[in-house]
Protein backbone atom coordinates (compact mmCIF):
# COMPACT_ATOMS: atom_id res chain seq x y z
CA UNK A 1 0.00 0.00 0.00
CA UNK A 2 1.42 3.45 -0.92
CA UNK A 3 2.11 5.99 1.81
CA UNK A 4 -0.86 8.28 2.46
CA UNK A 5 -0.83 11.90 1.29
CA UNK A 6 -0.99 13.59 4.72
CA UNK A 7 -2.66 16.72 3.33
CA UNK A 8 -5.09 15.27 0.78
CA UNK A 9 -8.75 16.29 1.08
CA UNK A 10 -9.54 12.81 2.47
CA UNK A 11 -6.97 13.16 5.25
CA UNK A 12 -8.04 16.74 6.08
CA UNK A 13 -11.61 15.51 6.61
CA UNK A 14 -10.18 12.64 8.69
CA UNK A 15 -8.45 15.20 10.90
CA UNK A 16 -11.79 16.99 11.32
CA UNK A 17 -13.32 13.68 12.43
CA UNK A 18 -10.44 13.36 14.90
CA UNK A 19 -11.14 16.80 16.40
CA UNK A 20 -14.88 16.10 16.65
CA UNK A 21 -14.22 12.67 18.20
CA UNK A 22 -11.88 14.04 20.84
CA UNK A 23 -14.37 16.84 21.49
CA UNK A 24 -17.03 14.19 21.89
CA UNK A 25 -15.15 12.43 24.67
CA UNK A 26 -14.50 15.74 26.44
CA UNK A 27 -18.24 16.35 26.87
CA UNK A 28 -19.84 15.66 30.24
CA UNK A 29 -23.38 16.23 28.99
CA UNK A 30 -24.74 13.11 27.23
CA UNK A 31 -26.75 15.13 24.72
CA UNK A 32 -23.73 17.21 23.67
CA UNK A 33 -21.67 14.00 23.60
CA UNK A 34 -24.10 12.43 21.12
CA UNK A 35 -24.26 15.61 19.03
CA UNK A 36 -20.45 15.68 18.74
CA UNK A 37 -20.53 11.96 17.88
CA UNK A 38 -23.03 12.72 15.11
CA UNK A 39 -20.65 15.33 13.70
CA UNK A 40 -17.75 12.89 13.91
CA UNK A 41 -19.77 10.26 12.02
CA UNK A 42 -20.72 12.74 9.29
CA UNK A 43 -17.05 13.68 8.85
CA UNK A 44 -16.21 9.96 8.69
CA UNK A 45 -18.78 9.49 5.89
CA UNK A 46 -17.01 12.08 3.75
CA UNK A 47 -13.54 10.87 4.79
CA UNK A 48 -14.17 7.26 3.80
CA UNK A 49 -16.01 8.28 0.62
CA UNK A 50 -12.89 10.20 -0.43
CA UNK A 51 -10.75 7.17 0.47
CA UNK A 52 -13.00 4.90 -1.64
CA UNK A 53 -14.10 2.63 1.22
CA UNK A 54 -17.85 2.02 0.65
CA UNK A 55 -18.40 -0.29 3.62
CA UNK A 56 -16.89 2.29 5.98
CA UNK A 57 -19.16 4.91 4.38
CA UNK A 58 -22.21 2.68 4.94
CA UNK A 59 -21.16 1.96 8.51
CA UNK A 60 -20.55 5.65 9.22
CA UNK A 61 -23.95 6.58 7.76
CA UNK A 62 -25.61 4.04 10.01
CA UNK A 63 -23.56 5.27 12.97
CA UNK A 64 -24.78 8.79 12.22
CA UNK A 65 -28.37 7.54 12.21
CA UNK A 66 -27.71 5.53 15.38
CA UNK A 67 -26.31 8.58 17.17
CA UNK A 68 -29.30 10.72 16.19
CA UNK A 69 -31.78 8.00 17.21
CA UNK A 70 -30.01 7.48 20.54
CA UNK A 71 -30.81 11.12 21.37
CA UNK A 72 -34.48 10.09 21.38
CA UNK A 73 -34.69 6.43 22.48
CA UNK A 74 -32.96 3.40 24.01
CA UNK A 75 -35.33 0.98 22.28
CA UNK A 76 -33.94 -2.49 21.66
CA UNK A 77 -36.08 -2.64 18.50
CA UNK A 78 -34.28 0.40 17.12
CA UNK A 79 -30.97 -1.29 17.95
CA UNK A 80 -32.08 -4.47 16.15
CA UNK A 81 -33.11 -2.42 13.09
CA UNK A 82 -29.72 -0.62 12.96
CA UNK A 83 -27.80 -3.91 13.35
CA UNK A 84 -29.96 -5.50 10.62
CA UNK A 85 -29.24 -2.55 8.32
CA UNK A 86 -25.49 -2.98 8.94
CA UNK A 87 -25.68 -6.66 8.06
CA UNK A 88 -27.78 -5.85 4.99
CA UNK A 89 -25.27 -3.29 3.77
CA UNK A 90 -22.48 -5.78 4.37
CA UNK A 91 -24.21 -8.49 2.35
CA UNK A 92 -24.85 -5.99 -0.46
CA UNK A 93 -21.46 -4.30 -0.72
CA UNK A 94 -18.73 -6.21 1.15
CA UNK A 95 -16.29 -7.80 -1.28
CA UNK A 96 -13.51 -8.93 1.08
CA UNK A 97 -13.30 -9.92 4.74
CA UNK A 98 -11.85 -6.56 5.84
CA UNK A 99 -14.99 -4.83 4.53
CA UNK A 100 -16.84 -6.31 7.52
CA UNK A 101 -14.61 -4.53 10.08
CA UNK A 102 -16.45 -1.17 10.16
CA UNK A 103 -19.83 -2.88 9.88
CA UNK A 104 -19.08 -5.15 12.84
CA UNK A 105 -17.77 -2.14 14.79
CA UNK A 106 -21.01 -0.29 14.13
CA UNK A 107 -23.04 -3.30 15.29
CA UNK A 108 -21.04 -3.46 18.53
CA UNK A 109 -21.49 0.27 19.08
CA UNK A 110 -25.22 -0.02 18.48
CA UNK A 111 -25.63 -2.84 20.98
CA UNK A 112 -23.53 -0.94 23.52
CA UNK A 113 -25.30 2.38 23.05
CA UNK A 114 -28.83 1.05 23.24
CA UNK A 115 -28.56 -1.84 25.75
CA UNK A 116 -25.57 -1.45 28.08
CA UNK A 117 -24.20 0.95 30.69
CA UNK A 118 -21.00 1.50 32.65
CA UNK A 119 -18.06 -0.87 32.22
CA UNK A 120 -19.89 -3.47 30.07
CA UNK A 121 -20.87 -0.74 27.60
CA UNK A 122 -17.34 0.59 27.45
CA UNK A 123 -15.83 -2.88 26.98
CA UNK A 124 -18.10 -3.54 23.99
CA UNK A 125 -17.25 -0.08 22.60
CA UNK A 126 -13.55 -0.90 23.06
CA UNK A 127 -14.03 -4.00 20.91
CA UNK A 128 -15.61 -1.82 18.23
CA UNK A 129 -12.74 0.64 18.53
CA UNK A 130 -10.29 -2.19 17.87
CA UNK A 131 -12.16 -3.09 14.69
CA UNK A 132 -12.10 0.56 13.55
CA UNK A 133 -8.35 0.73 14.21
CA UNK A 134 -7.83 -2.31 11.99
CA UNK A 135 -10.10 -0.86 9.28
CA UNK A 136 -8.39 2.53 9.36
CA UNK A 137 -4.92 1.00 9.08
CA UNK A 138 -6.04 -1.06 6.07
CA UNK A 139 -7.77 1.98 4.48
CA UNK A 140 -4.78 4.30 5.03
CA UNK A 141 -6.76 6.65 7.27
CA UNK A 142 -4.26 8.71 9.27
CA UNK A 143 -6.78 10.88 11.17
CA UNK A 144 -9.15 7.97 11.71
CA UNK A 145 -6.40 5.76 13.12
CA UNK A 146 -5.20 8.56 15.41
CA UNK A 147 -8.77 9.22 16.55
CA UNK A 148 -9.51 5.59 17.37
CA UNK A 149 -6.20 5.19 19.24
CA UNK A 150 -7.08 8.24 21.37
CA UNK A 151 -10.62 6.91 21.89
CA UNK A 152 -9.19 3.55 23.01
CA UNK A 153 -6.86 5.26 25.50
CA UNK A 154 -9.64 7.47 26.91
CA UNK A 155 -12.01 4.51 27.10
CA UNK A 156 -9.44 2.35 28.93
CA UNK A 157 -8.82 5.17 31.41
CA UNK A 158 -12.55 5.54 31.99
CA UNK A 159 -12.97 1.78 32.48
CA UNK A 160 -10.14 1.82 35.04
CA UNK A 161 -11.69 4.80 36.84
CA UNK A 162 -15.11 3.13 36.93
CA UNK A 163 -13.62 -0.12 38.24
CA UNK A 164 -11.65 1.76 40.89
CA UNK A 165 -14.80 3.62 41.95
CA UNK A 166 -16.79 0.36 42.03
CA UNK A 167 -19.30 1.36 39.31
CA UNK A 168 -19.14 -1.78 37.16
CA UNK A 169 -22.55 -1.87 35.50
CA UNK A 170 -24.36 1.25 36.61
CA UNK A 171 -24.69 4.61 35.03
CA UNK A 172 -21.48 6.56 35.35
CA UNK A 173 -20.94 10.29 35.33
CA UNK A 174 -18.99 10.04 32.08
CA UNK A 175 -20.55 10.22 28.65
CA UNK A 176 -21.41 7.02 26.83
CA UNK A 177 -20.69 6.23 23.23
Amino acid sequence: MPAPDWFSPAQIVGYAAFVLGVGCFLQTDDRRFKLFMTGECIAYVLHFALLGNPTAVASSLLSTLRSVLSLRTRSRWVAVAVVAANVGFGLAIATRPSDWLPLAASCLGTVALFTLQGIPMRLVMLGGTGLWIANNLIAGSVGGTALELVVAAVNLATIARLARDGRRGGVSGSPSN
